[in-house]
C-alpha cells in the first residue's frame, strides 16, 4: 500500500464539481448541498464515521502510509463546502430583508471561511507528506499548493488585509503561469489559464486599494511580487518547479491543440470543455485534408467527410454559446489583458464563422458533384435539338431536372453567407465585409441563372429572361463590392472556403449572354414571342378536369361571367318589337304596374292607344283589384 502512487488533481476536481453542480450559475446553495452529500458518501466508503448513537468514536490520525485518493477528496470537499457556505452567508447579509441580521451573518461567514482555510491547509500538508514519500507527482503538489494559496488569499482579501492578500494571489498567479507553460496537454493548459483569469481581477482590486499607480498592470505586479515571496509560501518552490518541468518533458503530448489564430493573433481557449470539442474538430479537418490530397475521393466521399466536421463544430458552438450565456448571467468577464481583448464572445463568433464556412464548402462541393453526375448521365442520352446549359470545365449538357436541387443548395449558401455577415468579427473587418457581400451578390446571380433554367424548361421564357436581367444586376454588385478593398481575405484564408476571381465573374457573364440568346430563340419558335396565349386553345382548369371530364364547356360564356371579355350590347330592336306586340294586346291594369322594368326601352316611344292610358289614371282600388273592377264598373 505504501508504494502505491496517489493521483489527485485538486484544480481539475474543483473546476469540474463547481461547473456541474451550480456554481456556473452562482447557485451556492445547490453546490453546498452537493459537497455535503459527497463528504457523507466519502466518509461511509472510507469508514471514517464517528460511530452510531450517542457514543463518539474518535478517528485515528491520517498519515501518509494509509492515505488514499479518497482521503484527499474528502478534505477538498470539506473545504469547498465551508467556502460555499461562507459565500452564501455573505450574499445573504447584503440583502435588504436581512438588514438587522447583517452583522451576525457576516460573523458566521467569516467563521466558515476560516474553516475552509483550515481544511485546505490540512490537505496541503498531507500532499506534501505524500510528495516526500514519492507517492505524489510534482504537478499534483503544485495544484494543491495553488488551491490552498488562492483560498487563503481570498480570505485575507475578505478581511480587508489587502497587502498580504496581494502577495498570496500574486504567488498563485505566478505558479499558474508556470503550470500553463509546462502543461503536457492543451486541456491542462486551459485549466491553468482559467484559474489565472479568475484571480486576476482580485489582484487588480487589491492593488487599487493599496493605491498603486499601475493597478491595471496585473502581469507587472505579479512579476514584481511573486519572485520575492514564492519560496516563503511554497516549500522548496524552485526545486519543485524544476522537477515539474522534467515530468512534463517526459510525458506524451498527443492531445495538444494546434494554435488557432485570427488576423495573425491567437484565439484564446480558456475552458477545458471547449478544448475537448476543438480537438474533435481538428481530427475531422485532418480527414478533409486527406480527401483533398486524393482526387479520386473528391466526390461523394468528399461530401460525407464534411459531416464529421460540421457535427464537431456544432458541438463546439453549443459549448461556446453556453459558456457565453454563463458569463452574461454571472456578470463576470474574463481577463483580456494578455489576449488582446478577446474573450469567450469572440471565441463563439470565431467558431460560428468556421461552422458557416465549412457548411458553405460542403454545399458548393455537393452542387459540383450533382452537376458533374447529371452531365455524365445526360451524355449517355441521345443529344436533343435544344442545347442546355453547361457547367464550368465540362462541355457535356446537364439534366434540367437537377436545377431545382441546385437552387435549393444555393439558397442554403445564401443563408449561411447572410448569417456570416452579421457576425461581429466580420463587421469589424472592412475587407472581410466587402468579400462576404461580394459572395452574396455572386451567389444571388448564380441562383437567378439556375432558376431561369427551371422556368425555361416549362416554356416560361418571359420569367427566365427577367431572372437573367436580375443576375446581370447582381454581377455588377459583385464587381462593385470587390472594388472596395484591395485584398480578399477569403481567397487568402487557410483553407479558402469560397474562392472568387475575376475569371469566374466573366464566365458567368458569358453564360448569362448565351442563355439569354437561347431563351429568345426558343420563345420565338414557341409562339412568336407573344406574351399572350392563343385564345382559340383553352386549357380546362383542374377542377373541370375532375368534375366535368365528359362535358363540353362553353368557355366563351365562362370568360364572359369571369369578366375577361367585354359585355355585348343588348338587342334593343328585338326587345322594342316585342314590347309593341305586348302593348297591342289588351292587358289588365295591374300588369301595367311593372312598366319601370322596361326603362331601357324609353328611347323608342310607340304611339299608345287611348284606352290603355286611361286605365292607370284610376289608381287606388281599381289598380289593386285589376280587370275585375274595371269590368264591373262598365
Amino acid at each position: 500500500m505504501t508504494d502505491k502512487v496517489v493521483v489527485f488533481r485538486a484544480l481539475q476536481l474543483a473546476n469540474e464539481q463547481r461547473n456541474a453542480y451550480g456554481l456556473r450559475y452562482n447557485d451556492l446553495t445547490r453546490y453546498r448541498k452537493h459537497c455535503a452529500n459527497r463528504t457523507h458518501r466519502l466518509r461511509s466508503s472510507l469508514k471514517m464515521t464517528h460511530g452510531r448513537g450517542r457514543d463518539f468514536k474518535k478517528l485515528p490520525p491520517l498519515t501518509a502510509d494509509i492515505v488514499k485518493d479518497g482521503h484527499l477528496q474528502l478534505l477538498l470537499f470539506e473545504a469547498e463546502r465551508a467556502w460555499a457556505y461562507s459565500q452564501e452567508l455573505t450574499s445573504s447579509s447584503l440583502l435588504p430583508a436581512n438588514k438587522d441580521q447583517a452583522s451576525s451573518l457576516r460573523h458566521s461567514a467569516t467563521g466558515r471561511f476560516r474553516r475552509a482555510v483550515h481544511w485546505s491547509t490540512q490537505l496541503l500538508s498531507l500532499c506534501q507528506s505524500l510528495y516526500a514519500s514519492s507517492r505524489l507527482s510534482a504537478e499534483n503538489l503544485v495544484e494543491a499548493s495553488i488551491y490552498t494559496i488562492i483560498l487563503n488569499g481570498r480570505f485575507l482579501r475578505y478581511r480587508d488585509d489587502f497587502e498580504d492578500a496581494l502577495i498570496q494571489l500574486s504567488v498563485a498567479r505566478s505558479l499558474l503561469d508556470d503550470l500553463a507553460e509546462t502543461s503536457s496537454t492543451s486541456r491542462d493548459q486551459a485549466l491553468a489559464i482559467l484559474f489565472s483569469d479568475e484571480i486576476s481581477p482580485e489582484i487588480r482590486y487589491c492593488a487599487h486599494e493599496l493605491g498603486r499607480a499601475k493597478a491595471y498592470d496585473v502581469n507587472g505586479i505579479v512579476a514584481e511580487i511573486a519572485p520575492k515571496y514564492r519560496n516563503e509560501l511554497v516549500e522548496n518552490c524552485d526545486a519543485l518547479l524544476a522537477k515539474l518541468q522534467k515530468e512534463e518533458k517526459s510525458s506524451s503530448s498527443a492531445s495538444n491543440l494546434k494554435p488557432i489564430t485570427w488576423e495573425d493573433q491567437p484565439v484564446p481557449v480558456r475552458y477545458p470543455e471547449l478544448v475537448d470539442v476543438l480537438l474533435r474538430v481538428q481530427k475531422a479537418e485532418a480527414g478533409i485534408r486527406d480527401d483533398n490530397r486524393n482526387p479520386a475521393k473528391k466526390t461523394k466521399l468528399g461530401v460525407t467527410a464534411y459531416d464529421a466536421v460540421l457535427s464537431a463544430l456544432s458541438d463546439a458552438e453549443e459549448v461556446a454559446r453556453k459558456l457565453q450565456e454563463t458569463q452574461q448571467l454571472s456578470g463576470t468577464s474574463a481577463n483580456t489583458s494578455t489576449s488582446g481583448g478577446r474573450d469567450i464572445h469572440f471565441v463563439h463568433a470565431y467558431i460560428v464563422f468556421q461552422l458557416l464556412s465549412r457548411r458553405i464548402q460542403r454545399d458548393l462541393l455537393l452542387m459540383d458533384t450533382l452537376l458533374s453526375t447529371g452531365s455524365s448521365e445526360k451524355s449517355k442520352i441521345p443529344v436533343q435539338k435544344k442545347p442546355t446549359s453547361t457547367i464550368k470545365g465540362n462541355s457535356a449538357p446537364v439534366d434540367s431536372r437537377l436545377y431545382p436541387a441546385i437552387v435549393k443548395l444555393l439558397d442554403t449558401v445564401l443563408q449561411s453567407l447572410t448569417q456570416m455577415r452579421t457576425l461581429s468579427l466580420v463587421d469589424d473587418n472592412a475587407d472581410l465585409t466587402s468579400a462576404v457581400e461580394a459572395r452574396i451578390s455572386f451567389t444571388n446571380a448564380r441562383r437567378c441563372v439556375y432558376l431561369a433554367q427551371c422556368y425555361g424548361a416549362v416554356k416560361k421564357y418571359a420569367e427566365a429572361l427577367t431572372l437573367l436581367q436580375h443576375a446581370s444586376i447582381h454581377l455588377r454588385e459583385t464587381g462593385s463590392s470587390l472594388s472596395l478593398s484591395e485584398t480578399d481575405p477569403i481567397n487568402t484564408s487557410v483553407p479558402p472556403f469560397f474562392s472568387l476571381k475575376a475569371e469566374d465573374i466573366k464566365e458567368l457573364e458569358g453564360t448569362i449572354a448565351v442563355d439569354g440568346t437561347q431563351f429568345k430563340r426558343d420563345w420565338f419558335a414557341y409562339n412568336g414571342g407573344s406574351i399572350k396565349a392563343d385564345p382559340a386553345t383553352y386549357k380546362k382548369p383542374l377542377f373541370f378536369n375532375i368534375a366535368l371530364n365528359y362535358v363540353e364547356l362553353d368557355m366563351d360564356r365562362l370568360q364572359h361571367r369571369a369578366g375577361k371579355q367585354p359585355v355585348p350590347p343588348p338587342p334593343v330592336a328585338a326587345q322594342s318589337s316585342a314590347q309593341l306586340t305586348k302593348k297591342v294586346e289588351p292587358a289588365p291594369a295591374p300588369e301595367k304596374k311593372q312598366l319601370p322594368k322596361a326603362k331601357v326601352e324609353e328611347p323608342i316611344q310607340p304611339v299608345p292607344e287611348p284606352q290603355p292610358q286611361q286605365q292607370p289614371s284610376r289608381g287606388g282600388i281599381s289598380s289593386l283589384l285589376g280587370g275585375w273592377w274595371s269590368k264591373s264598373s262598365q
